[in-house]
Formats: structure tokens, C-alpha cells, sequence
């Protein structure tokens, strides 16, 4: 990353930093995007399984990412205070963190993951297939946790094409993984929805490794990453990451944890209606790969601005991040509501499922556009380090509203199902309100006095 003097230099920059972080995030989400489409394709029921194992790994795994993610905003902020030699012991201390809770939830899956499939009263083999789908993805837990780790520590760098390199050279093996895995190819066991989560796993260990291995031996990585390091173990750098990483993982789960929460409760309706759900939320959750791109993208510039002491540029790139998002969601919203039955014709062969998906996706366009605003936001708060308030707006607009007006609307209206896609749009919309507003207090109050200093 270097410093930028102009709106379009600005503008390039996070170009620059956002295209190999959209491509990786997309590659990344074509491993569930596999999973569903196959499992989709295996059976129905197997669908449905893999819809419910997703619901109650993504907030986990998202959740207490977050946390991981803010190894990126802190070094980004030593690299422009020019404090490069603190940078390995923050990714260090973040990889201890990454065995830690990779090894916490693990343990607690023993002990807890029937339960929780028991208490949703599913049909059996949905139950089964949810369980074993969970099992095969926990054998890539350590290395998802430990890979989150690195790649912010490359993104800090600015550096973002090397992830985009190891996604896209990783997806091929996922996808023959799959095909093999699910539908018994290639000589492996046919073991359907189940198969695509031991798929996705060894997909994981691969993208680990290699990425283990470019950081340890590839400038300017090797400069900034010491084995050494993890022979000092230290409170104070876990504590720093967890200050900022917790409330950055409440948030993050608070939001997907909603979507896990409507899709349980949409559960109760019929194997239609959830796989319906399900696709047409995967089809959404793809595109919301844009703004979650710019979001990284934007939490790692400001924090490098804020870190120099450019706050005039970090605001700049703040409202360029969060206009572009809107834009970009806009275009995205209306395409899907346009081509909505070809694109759900692609998840299942069952015309139901079909009718049902392309009417959700009706909802897309102030859905995407709700989201992009506070994914971006929320993202710019980050790069300032302020993640405390932003986390009790997310918790209100979620739990406080999200839910209530979704299951108020699907239960005692005739809308159904499609009440939920209502209620998770309005959250999401006075979720990105008060983290815009917040932004600005933020940009307006804290900071102005510093930029009048320099001026004199």
C-alpha cells in the first residue's frame, strides 16, 4: 500500500486491493456454493440437511472469525505508524487464538452438536445427514481458523493477489472433491450431502498449507512472519486482539446467527420451503461477496491512513467504500430480480423448489442494498478501531429487529415464509443507519481535532 493524493488514486487503490479479495471471497463461497448444488442435485432431503448444518456452522465460524480478522485493522495501523517489527507477534498471537477456539468448539460439538439437531425435531434422515455433514467439516476446522489468521496478515500488507492465487489453484480439488465424495466418483464412497462436508475439509488443509508455506519462505512476508516468535507468548498482544476482535465477532454473529435462527424457524414449513429458502439465500449471500470485499478492502485502508495520521484521506476512502457498495448493490439486485427463475432453476431440478426460490428473490434488491451499507460501514468503523458501539447498533437492529418484524410478519400475517425476508431487510437497513451515523460522529468528533493540529 502506498499513500494516495487524489479521489481516483483512492479509488484505483481500492480497486486494487478489492478485486483479488472479491475473487478469493467468491472462491470461497463456491465451496458452499459446491455443497449446495450438488447436495441439491444428490436429493432433496440431503439439501435440506446441508442447509441445516450450514445454519448452525456459519454463525460459529463466522462469529469467532471475526474475532481472528482483527489481526488485519492492527496491523494495518503498525504498518503506517512504521512499526513493522510488532507485526509477527500480532500474527503469532492470533494463530494461538486460532488453535484455541478451534479446539473449544471441537470439544464442544462432542458434547452438544446432537443435541441442538435433536431439539429441532427434524425429519430423521435430514437430522442424520446435518450430523454427519458437521463431523465431515470439523476435520477442517484447525486450518480454516489458522488460514483466517494469515490471510489478514497479508491483506495488512496490501498484498491481496496471493489469496486470490491459492483460493482459485484450491478450487478445482474442491470441486472434484465434491463430485467425488457426494455421488461416489473417481472410486469414493457415495456419502451424499456428508460427503461434501469431508470435501470441504481437505480443501481447507490444503489452502492452509500452501499459505503456511508462502508466508514462511516468499518476501516481504518471511520478513514479518518469525517462527521464533511463538516461543514468547504474551497477554497484552492477545488481549489487544481480543479487544478489538470480540466485538468484531459479536457483531459478525449477531447478523449471521439471524439467518441461522429464520432458518430453523423456517424449518417447521415443508422440505420445499427450506431448500427454496436456503437457495435463495445462497444466491444472495454470493453477491454479497461484493460488499463484504469492500469492506475488507476499506478496513485495511483507513486503519493504514489512521495509522500514518491521514484522518482527511481515511474519511475519504470511508464514503467511497460505502457509495461504491450501493452502486455496485443496486445493479447486482435488479439483474436478480429480472433473471430470478434462471438463476434458481441452477439449485434444484424440483419445480416447486424453483417457483418458491424466484419468489423470494424478489426481495433481493433492498435486501443487498440494506446489507452493502452496513457491511460497509460497519467496515470503516473497524479501520478506526471503533468496534464497541458499533456492536450494541448491530445487536439492536438484529435481535431488536430483525427477528421480531420477520416472525410477527411470517406468523400472523398470510405472507409466510417471505414475512422473514421482510424483516431481515428492515433490520439490516437500520443497522447500516446508525452505523453510517456513528461513522460520521466518529469522522466529525474525534478526529477533526487532530487534522486542525497538523493544519497549524
Amino acid at each position: 500500500m502506498k499513500q494516495t493524493l487524489t479521489k481516483s488514486e483512492k479509488l484505483k487503490q481500492i480497486f486494487v486491493l478489492l478485486i483479488p479479495i472479491l475473487i478469493t471471497q467468491l472462491g470461497m463461497f463456491s465451496m458452499v456454493f459446491f455443497n449446495t448444488i450438488m447436495s441439491g442435485r444428490y436429493d432433496a432431503s440431503d439439501l435440506a440437511a446441508v442447509a441445516i448444518g450450514t445454519s448452525i456452522w456459519n454463525p460459529i465460524f463466522i462469529g469467532l472469525s471475526g474475532i481472528l480478522l482483527a489481526v488485519s485493522p492492527i496491523a494495518a495501523q503498525r504498518f503506517g505508524e512504521k512499526k513493522n517489527i510488532e507485526v509477527s507477534s500480532i500474527v503469532t498471537h492470533g494463530v494461538y487464538l486460532a488453535l484455541f477456539i478451534a479446539v473449544i468448539i471441537i470439544i464442544l460439538g462432542v458434547f452438544f452438536l446432537d443435541v441442538i439437531l435433536t431439539t429441532l425435531n427434524l425429519d430423521p434422515h435430514v437430522q442424520q445427514t446435518a450430523f454427519d455433514y458437521l463431523v465431515g467439516l470439523s476435520y477442517g476446522m484447525i486450518p480454516l481458523f489458522i488460514f483466517n489468521v494469515l490471510r489478514s496478515f497479508i491483506y495488512a500488507l496490501g498484498k491481496t493477489r496471493i489469496v486470490m492465487v491459492i483460493l482459485l489453484s484450491s478450487l478445482p480439488i474442491n470441486f472434484l472433491l465434491n463430485y467425488g465424495l457426494i455421488f461416489g466418483a473417481f472410486g469414493l464412497p457415495e456419502l451424499g450431502g456428508v460427503g461434501a462436508g469431508y470435501a470441504t475439509s481437505i480443501t481447507y488443509w490444503v489452502i492452509a498449507l500452501i499459505t503456511f508455506y508462502i508466508i514462511k519462505t516468499q518476501e516481504p512476508f518471511s520478513s514479518h512472519f518469525h517462527l521464533e516468535d511463538f516461543k514468547h507468548f504474551s497477554l497484552a498482544k492477545t488481549t489487544e486482539i481480543l479487544k478489538i476482535g470480540v466485538p468484531m465477532g459479536l457483531s459478525v454473529f449477531f447478523e449471521t446467527s439471524i439467518f441461522a435462527v429464520v432458518t430453523i424457524l423456517i424449518s417447521k414449513f415443508s422440505i420445499t420451503t427450506i431448500a427454496a429458502y436456503q437457495s435463495a439465500l445462497n444466491i444472495v449471500s454470493f453477491l454479497y461477496m461484493i460488499p463484504i470485499s469492500i469492506s475488507m478492502s476499506l478496513t485495511v485502508l483507513v486503519g493504514f491512513e489512521v495509522g500514518a495520521g491521514r484522518n482527511k484521506d481515511a474519511k475519504t476512502y470511508s464514503w467511497l467504500g460505502i457509495n461504491l457498495s450501493i452502486i455496485i448493490a443496486l445493479v447486482t439486485g435488479l439483474m436478480v430480480i429480472v433473471f430470478r427463475e434462471t438463476v434458481a432453476s441452477l439449485y434444484s431440478n424440483d419445480d416447486a423448489v424453483i417457483r418458491l426460490t424466484a419468489h423470494f428473490l424478489i426481495y433481493a434488491l433492498f435486501f443487498q442494498v440494506s446489507d452493502a451499507i452496513q457491511a460497509t460501514a460497519q467496515a470503516a468503523l473497524r479501520g478506526y478501531k471503533d468496534v464497541n458501539i458499533a456492536f450494541v447498533m448491530t445487536l439492536i437492529a438484529y435481535w431488536g429487529i430483525c427477528l421480531p418484524v420477520g416472525y410477527g410478519l411470517a406468523e400472523y400475517t398470510n405472507l409466510g415464509a417471505s414475512g422473514y425476508w421482510i424483516g431481515l431487510t428492515v433490520g439490516l437497513l437500520a443497522a447500516g443507519i446508525g452505523l453510517s451515523w456513528r461513522l460520521i460522529h466518529i469522522q466529525k468528533k474525534k478526529f477533526i481535532p487532530v487534522e486542525m493540529k497538523e493544519v497549524g
